[in-house]
C-alpha cells in the first residue's frame, strides 16, 4: 500500500488559529524529554519528566539542548511552550507534522522547521519525520515525532568537549542542521545503490516488478525533493538575514550547509532524471521484446504459408490428379515442401532477418 504524501487535517477544519491539535502519525510511544546542559568546563545529560524543570533553563548561564520525542502529546508541547514563552501559532505548527520547511523570526527566538529522513532497507522507503527547532539565546528546543535521530555525532562532540562547547546556542543549532543535511547524503547513497541494481535488472531482464520499483523510487525522490527544495530557502535566509541570535562566524558555517543542501538537491534531480530515463528504457525494452516475438511469429507464418498451400492442393478430392497415381508423388511433394522451407530460411538469413 502506497504511503500517503498528504496527512489528514480533518480535526483542524474550522478551528481557530492557535488551536493545539496534533496532525500526523499516532506512534503511541511515551514522550521522552532529554536535556543536555553544558558550558566550556561541564556537561550534564539528564532525562526529566516535568516540563516545568525546563523553564529555569530559559535564562540560565549555560547552553541547554532540550529534545522532545513523541510530539503527539499535546499537553507536553503546550506546557513547554507556555513555560518558555512560545507563541500559540508556533505550538500549533509544532503539532502539525505536515509543515513545509521554513524559518520564522520572533522577538527572542527563531522557529525552524525541516524534515529528518531515514531509509528503511527492508521496505526500501524513505521515512520522513518533522523536526521543529526553537533557537533562543541560551537554549535550543527540538521536537521529534518519534525516538531515534541522526544527532549521535553532535552528542559525541558535546561529550568530548570539542569546539561546540565553546560557542553559543546558534552553533548548536547549526550542528543539528548540518547533521540532518549530511544524513541526506547517506540516504542518497543508499537510494543510489538500489537504483543502480534496478538499472542492471532493467538492462538484463526487466519484469513487471521492475516497473513497480521504478515508480516506487520516483515517488521516494519526489518525497525527498519536497523536503530539500524549501530547505535551501531556509538556509539561505539564515545566511543572509541579520539576526542577533546568529553571530557572523556561525553564518559562515550555515553557508557551508547551504552549499551541501544545493549539492543534495542536484543529486536528487539527477536521480529523478535517471529514473525517468529508466522508465523510458523499460517501455522501449518491452516494445523491442514484443517486436522480436512478432518477428519470429511472422517468419514462422511466412514459412508455413506455401507449405499450407501445397498441402491444401493435394488434399483436394479430385479423381484426375496426375500425381496421385505416380509412385514417387508423395516423396516428391515432401521434397518440394522441404526445399521451399529451406529456401525461405536461407533467404531470411541472407537478409539478416534471422
Amino acid at each position: 500500500m502506497a504511503r500517503k504524501l498528504i496527512k489528514k487535517r480533518g480535526k483542524k477544519v474550522g478551528a481557530a488559529p492557535g488551536t493545539l491539535v496534533h496532525v500526523g502519525e499516532q506512534t503511541g510511544m511515551e514522550a521522552n524529554l532529554r536535556v543536555i546542559t553544558y558550558d566550556r568546563d561541564t556537561l550534564k545529560d539528564q532525562r526529566i519528566t516535568e516540563p516545568s524543570a525546563c523553564v529555569a533553563l530559559k535564562n540560565g548561564p549555560a547552553i541547554s539542548w532540550i529534545n522532545v520525542d513523541a510530539v503527539h502529546e499535546v499537553q507536553l508541547v503546550e506546557a513547554l511552550g507556555q513555560g518558555l514563552g512560545l507563541h500559540p501559532l508556533v505550538m500549533e505548527d509544532i503539532l502539525n507534522t505536515d509543515q513545509r520547511p521554513k524559518v520564522e523570526a520572533y522577538d527572542d527566538y527563531l522557529y525552524i522547521v525541516l524534515k529528518m529522513l531515514m531509509f528503511d532497507k527492508r521496505s526500501r522507503e524513505i521515512r520522513p519525520e518533522q523536526l521543529s527547532l526553537i533557537l533562543a539565546r541560551h537554549y535550543v528546543l527540538s521536537f521529534q515525532e518519534r525516538p531515534g535521530d541522526v544527532f549521535d555525532g553532535v552528542r559525541e562532540r558535546l561529550r568530548t568537549g570539542r569546539r561546540i562547547r565553546f560557542l553559543g546556542s546558534d552553533y548548536l543549532a547549526y550542528a543539528l542542521l548540518d547533521a540532518i543535511v549530511d544524513n541526506y547524503f547517506s540516504l542518497l547513497e543508499q537510494c543510489g545503490d538500489q537504483i543502480e541494481l534496478l538499472e542492471e535488472e532493467l538492462i538484463t531482464r526487466p519484469t513487471p516488478d521492475t516497473l513497480a520499483q521504478i515508480h516506487h523510487f520516483k515517488r521516494e525522490m519526489l518525497l525527498l525533493r519536497k523536503a530539500v527544495w524549501p530547505l535551501r530557502e531556509v538556509l539561505g535566509n539564515l545566511t543572509r538575514e541579520e539576526n542577533p541570535l546568529i553571530c557572523a562566524e556561525t553564518r559562515l558555517f550555515l553557508r557551508d550547509v547551504h552549499d551541501h543542501c544545493m549539492h543534495v538537491l542536484d543529486t536528487v534531480e539527477t536521480l529523478r532524471e535517471l529514473l525517468a530515463g529508466m522508465l523510458d528504457l523499460y517501455l522501449s525494452s518491452l516494445s523491442n521484446r514484443m517486436n522480436e516475438i512478432m518477428k519470429v511469429l511472422t517468419i514462422m507464418a511466412t514459412i508455413f504459408i506455401p507449405l499450407t498451400f501445397i498441402a491444401g492442393v493435394y488434399g483436394m478430392n479430385f479423381e484426375h490428379m496426375p500425381e496421385l497415381s505416380w509412385r514417387w508423388g508423395y516423396p516428391a511433394v515432401w521434397l518440394v515442401m522441404i526445399g521451399t522451407a529451406g529456401g525461405l530460411l536461407l533467404f531470411f538469413r541472407r537478409r539478416k532477418w534471422l
